[in-house]
Order: C-alpha cells, then structure tokens, then sequence
C-alpha cells in the first residue's frame, strides 16, 4: 500500500525537521553518524525516545556511565534541542527538558567527540557557563 504523500510523517525528536524514518531512526538501526553533529542529534533523539542502549552504545568506552545511571526519577520529557555550533569534534546545544509535572530546564553544554574505529564517540560534555 502506498503512503498518501499529503500524510504528515512523523518529525524526528531531535528538530532537524525531517521525519524520524530518513533522521536518526537510521542511525538507531545501526548506521554509523557521519559527523559529531549527527550523532549528538540521534543521541538526543534516543533519550527522547528512551533509547537508552543507544545512548550507551554511543558514549566512547573510556567514559561511558553505568547503566542504571541513565535511569531518571521522575522519567525527563524532551522539549526541544537547537544547535548553536558543530565544529570539527565538539558541538555547542541547547536541549530543553522536563522532570515529571515540574518545570522545564535547559541544558546548555559543550560535548565533545572522538572519531575511532571508523565512527564518531560521546566522549564528555561540560556545561556551557562553566569554564571548559
């Protein structure tokens, strides 16, 4: 059966503006993110989505957390994210959140990124106000 291409497909979590399927949902099947700035948006995504072997698969093994230690109480619902600079191996983000029934927050930082092994890793963020 052929898809109405009036049908509104549905967008990717991580705001590029193109549907999940040709975004990070490619990413999260196992393709390997081209570029940092890719890989910082199918990560946000996979939090989004609760994805959370994603994320660890993703995060570089000199650093990489504990499982258990991705597991928010009250769960987060990701609000929003916006790109302010992607450069050679860090990428400068906003990504908005919400705990539960309480506010929503920002988290501003700068993640960095190491290219091993044929493909790009998480390796560390630090918040953007703090000194790097």
């Amino acid at each position: 059966m052929r898809r109405n291409p009036d049908t509104p497909r549905p967008a990717c979590p991580c705001d590029s503006g193109l549907p999940y399927a040709s975004c990070c949902a490619r990413y999260h099947h196992g393709l390997a993110a081209p570029t940092p700035e890719a890989l910082m948006r199918s990560r946000y995504s996979a939090y989004a989505l609760n994805l959370h072997d994603y994320v660890l698969q993703t995060w570089h093994h000199s650093t990489r957390p504990e499982p258990a230690s991705l597991c928010d109480e009250p769960p987060a619902t990701w609000l929003g994210l916006k790109i302010y600079q992607a450069q050679a191996d860090t990428v400068h983000f906003c990504a908005r959140l919400r705990h539960g029934g309480g506010r929503a927050q920002r988290l501003d930082e700068i993640s960095r990124f190491v290219f091993e092994d044929g493909r790009w890793w998480y390796v560390n963020g630090v918040i953007a106000d703090e000194p790097r």
